[in-house]
């Protein structure tokens, strides 16, 4: 009976501790304590807000954001030839255009044109942007 007493203090000590020494486990739902002077927030967002306003969280991240990969529209750049599905502007004035240019609009874009050879001079915008 001597020996047993002293024998389990030493057990209950021993089995008392460690809890004290497991430690937090940094997994489901223990995250690490925060520590004085160490309760700031890193806000990570966009340089441009508007570049990724309603876009899913894995496009947002591309290059061209909200654009899924198969639907980013081709358009014509300088030196291109437009030979078809164009209609040609015939009062540029009323656009705030030019003109004396040439200008056709191909899809949802507006593009001056080289009178004879039907080549991209340049771009000039979406149609959006030229009616507002």
């Amino acid at each position: 009976m001597k020996r047993t007493i002293p024998g389990l203090l030493i057990l209950s000590l021993a089995l008392a501790t460690t809890p004290a020494l497991a430690g937090n486990g940094n997994g489901k739902g223990n995250g690490k304590a925060v520590q004085q002077g160490q309760n700031k927030i890193k806000v990570t967002r966009p340089a441009n807000p508007s570049a990724s306003v309603h876009c899913p969280p894995g496009l947002a991240k591309k290059a061209v954001p909200c654009v899924p990969p198969g639907q980013v529209k081709a358009r014509y750049g300088i030196g291109d030839l437009i030979s078809r599905d164009y209609f040609r502007i015939d009062d540029p004035y009323r656009y705030g255009l030019k003109q004396n240019g040439y200008y056709v609009r191909a899809g949802d874009y507006v593009y001056q044109v080289d009178r004879d050879t039907h080549k991209v001079l340049n771009l000039i915008g979406a149609v959006a942007d030229i009616l507002n």
